[in-house]
């Protein structure tokens, strides 16, 4: 009991101080439980809508996937004959049955020919209105869709395109553009987490969307009463021989849900992962929040020793107060991430993506996860000091001679540490030097753990050497006062270390991550230069093909020299070894294309590859294959007929663009191929006439205005459109490490508080000899200052090092160029500096207001 009141005194005591330490841990478990929260509250929505739109049972055809999306590179959704309709209906068990039509291949646009498809990503989805959607939409305006010049709206598409009742918009499908008005209005009865959604009458709906009548995507059945969806099941599969897909409501749901399982798990992992990392830089921020108090408290430890507090006792004291910061903090943290979770929600709204608050998931596990993560973490990071608090004499702590210095500590540390770091470098030289991507990433994780570890370590160690060369660039300009400054932060290594070492953490991941950017870009943009020759590659950025339709816009475009069809067909291989690959992709295109993407060959000419029943292989699977020029392989398309072609030419398998394509000609795949199972192009490549780059790029803009769904770019376009697709992904890593950067921060801040606090008597006596508070504050702002530029260093160096190992791991790839980004890394380093700054202010304020005469009279 005497040891919860000591450590409840001491607690409130210094609560200013514990408060920073406990924002960190505030932040940290308020990013855990708010991921948590976010995700669950995804997962109940898409929960909610999949068992709502689910039949009882649901009919499809066997070439749908689980999910029953498009999956047909035509274009169209795979069908069956009506027929089946009435084979289903015939089953025992079944009360209704319904065929139905729908597409997520589509484009709808407004009468502008601006799309109306969600810009988050979600899908677009195009059908015919339904028993089934009755009972999970709300006609609220208009009427449903009764012929072929109507169409029926989602409220939340027509609320964010301003839409009316009778306005035109058109549905661009593979089939062609069909025009029609807008008859009504229908409202989710669940959650809509952003799909847009248009309805047609069926017969409009299979002339849209296959382009033949007397066709379904779906036969949604509703079982008569008492019968389960598992016996409805069999008795379908029976009734129908077997020749369809056939899925209860449970695992058409269950299908759903994996498929959007993948995204919600990489964006759960990926917030979580940068979560720790703030817990990780937390931790250095407790540990020198505690040594600090332990080291001011030394004389108060004595006289416990003195009167027989035992070891023990004093260890336990300080770890209460531990358990005490990390409760408190913890508690905070869960009721923030709650927060935190409803502020994604409202984000994820304004991209598009709508999710209900009535939806919010709690689960009983994440608070628990939250309190324990939070409290385990700060009870651990104050252990070092509460064992060192438990370690001072009373005898020494009376004469105020603090903590015992342990040499022997101070040999092991800087062992350790060289140790680490220098096996960390290795394992990146390993790692460098790899043949194989695999085997080097594995060289890389050790090498960034160990090093990073190592520095860790060492880092008070380094901090002499690189605190006074800074001092000896920036702080001698500021005379005595940088001096001081310098001093002040050489006064306690250890301390100054573990402090960088915060700051260190986040921008070691800052810079390596920008090397890998850059690299990234300026490698592709470098094998762009090199290989591809076309003028302009227009293509949709959603991954949907391009329609005939456009094609042919795109083919009558002036100014044109030519344009390339780009098309990807599966087919089975049969190699001259003998063996058999399933479902291998070979790259169609028309004979043009050897002229708009420069690929280099190992053996024969690329073109010949477009001749008739030809086709080309890469270099390594020529050498796992037994292949030569003249070689046979018996292609069997699917879908089509099987044919022998001849190999007319080896391409290297060091490139990046295209690597690993095995290409033929678009008439070869027609000749084996029926119409009606060509694929559409992937992309549809352009060269202008000589002279005529300008006109032509103005006039294939103005060809496509009517499918706002492909973008035409030329190659300054296209490099543009790579560095923002990058820099993106980059600047949403960056703020989540803003998180870690921001414990950082308040450790800089605590640090400078508590060492404040530390040195009242020595400020009062500097006061009283003639040093102004102006002159008192600056000393502490560079002392902040070169604190966070050390930090900085040692991440920037680090990072750098990381980031150059990686690039040599994607030249094994093909991105064989490395840049540095010197602008980002100078940026990072002087806005370090401004960092440090921004800590002090508050500590150096404080310093400033300080009585003379009772900070001398402090004891």
């Amino acid at each position: 009991m005497t040891v919860m009141k000591t450590s409840m005194r001491n607690f409130f005591a210094h609560k200013g101080r514990m408060a920073l330490s406990a924002v960190a841990v505030l932040l940290s478990v308020a990013f855990v439980c708010g991921t948590l929260v976010f995700t669950d509250t995804m997962n109940t929505t898409f929960d909610k809508l999949f068992a709502a739109t689910s039949s009882d049972v649901t009919v499809s055809s066997k070439d749908a996937s689980d999910t029953g999306e498009t999956t047909n590179d035509t274009g169209k959704p795979p069908v069956m004959p009506a027929s089946v309709v009435e084979k289903v209906r015939g089953a025992e068990g079944v009360k209704s049955a319904e065929g139905t039509v729908f597409s997520t291949s589509v484009t709808v646009v407004d009468a502008d020919k601006d799309s109306l498809s969600p810009s988050s990503g979600a899908p677009t989805i195009v059908g015919s209105w339904n028993g089934n959607d009755a009972r999970t939409m709300k006609i609220t305006s208009g009427a449903a869709p009764k012929g072929p010049d109507q169409v029926m709206v989602d409220a939340d598409t027509m609320d964010k395109h301003d839409l009316k009742l009778g306005d035109e918009i058109g549905v661009i499908s593979a089939v062609g553009t069909h025009t029609a008005r807008i008859s009504g209005i229908a409202d989710f009865e669940v959650t809509n987490p952003g799909a847009a959604i248009f309805y047609l009458d069926t017969k409009t709906a299979q002339e849209t969307l296959v382009g033949e009548p007397d066709v379904y995507t779906n036969v949604n059945v509703t079982a008569a009463t008492g019968v389960t969806d598992a016996q409805l099941k069999k008795n379908v599969l029976a009734a129908t021989d077997g020749a369809y897909k056939v899925q209860t409501a449970k695992e058409t749901a269950d299908a759903n849900q994996k498929d959007v399982e993948g995204f919600m798990n990489v964006m759960k992992y990926a917030m979580l992962g940068f979560a720790g990392i703030a817990f990780l830089v937390g931790i250095f921020l407790i540990i020198n929040t505690f040594s600090m108090l332990v080291a001011q408290r030394t004389r108060e430890i004595g006289l416990m020793r003195a009167i027989g507090s035992s070891r023990k006792q004093v260890n336990r004291s300080v770890l209460v107060e531990a358990l005490l910061l990390g409760v408190f903090g913890s508690v905070l943290g869960v009721g923030a991430g709650v927060g935190l979770a409803i502020g994604l929600m409202k984000l994820m709204g304004s991209m598009g993506m709508e999710l209900s608050t009535s939806d919010l998931t709690i689960a009983w596990t994440t608070p628990v996860v939250g309190l324990v993560l939070g409290v385990i973490v700060t009870v651990l990071a104050a252990y070092l000091p509460a064992r060192r608090a438990g370690k001072v004499s009373p005898m020494a702590a009376l004469r105020d001679a603090g903590a015992p210095a342990d040499a022997k500590a101070g040999v092991v540390r800087a062992v350790l540490g060289t140790l680490l770091t220098a096996g960390g470098g290795y394992a990146l030289y390993l790692a460098a030097s790899a043949d194989k991507a695999k085997e080097g990433s594995l060289w890389l994780g050790l090498g960034v753990v160990l090093s990073l570890i190592g520095f860790v370590v060492i880092g008070p160690l380094l901090a002499g050497g690189v605190v006074r060369v800074l001092g000896a660039l920036i702080l001698r300009v500021f005379g005595p006062v940088g001096r001081m400054a310098e001093r002040n932060a050489l006064r306690n290594p250890r301390r100054t270390g573990a402090t960088g070492a915060a700051l260190m953490i986040g921008l070691a991941l800052v810079a390596c991550l920008s090397v890998v950017g850059s690299s990234m870009v300026a490698s592709a943009t470098d094998q762009l230069d090199k290989t591809v020759g076309t003028d302009f590659i227009i293509q949709n950025d959603g991954g949907q093909l391009v329609t005939p339709e456009a094609v042919k816009a795109v083919k009558s475009t002036p100014g044109l020299d030519h344009v390339t069809e780009y098309k990807i067909a599966e087919a089975d291989y049969t190699t001259p070894d003998g063996k058999t690959l399933k479902d291998t992709d070979i790259t169609a295109a028309d004979a043009s294309y050897a002229r708009d993407l420069r690929t280099k060959t190992v053996a024969g000419n690329l073109a010949d590859a477009y001749k008739p029943d030809s086709m080309s292989v890469h270099e390594t699977f020529a050498k796992d294959h037994g292949i030569s020029l003249g070689s046979k392989i018996e292609v069997a398309f699917k879908g089509g007929e099987t044919a022998e072609l001849t190999v007319r030419a080896i391409t290297s398998s060091d490139v990046v663009i295209d690597a690993g394509s095995k290409y033929t000609s678009i008439a070869t795949l027609a000749k084996y191929l029926p119409a009606d199972k060509m694929p559409l192009d992937q992309l549809v490549f352009a060269s202008a006439k000589d002279g005529q780059q300008d006109a032509a790029y103005k006039s294939l803009k103005s060809a496509l205005h009517d499918y706002p769904q492909y973008t035409v770019r030329d190659q300054t376009d296209y490099k543009e459109a790579l560095k923002d697709q990058i820099g993106q992904l980059l600047n949403m890593i960056y703020g989540l490490l803003a998180l870690a950067i921001i414990v950082a921060i308040l450790g800089v801040v605590n640090t400078l508080a508590l060492s404040v606090v530390e040195r009242t008597r020595e400020i009062g006596l500097m006061r009283a000899i003639g040093l102004s508070r102006r002159q008192l504050r600056r000393m502490i702002r560079m002392e902040s200052v070169v604190i966070a530029l050390f930090g900085a260093l040692l991440g920037l160096g680090l990072g750098m090092g990381w980031g150059a190992t990686a690039q040599k791991l994607l030249a094994l790839e093909g991105l064989k160029v490395l840049e540095i980004p010197w602008v980002t890394i100078g940026g990072v380093f002087i806005g370090s500096a401004f960092v440090g700054l921004f800590a002090a202010l508050i500590p150096a304020f404080r310093a400033g207001r300080m009585n003379v005469l009772n900070a001398i009279a402090t004891d």
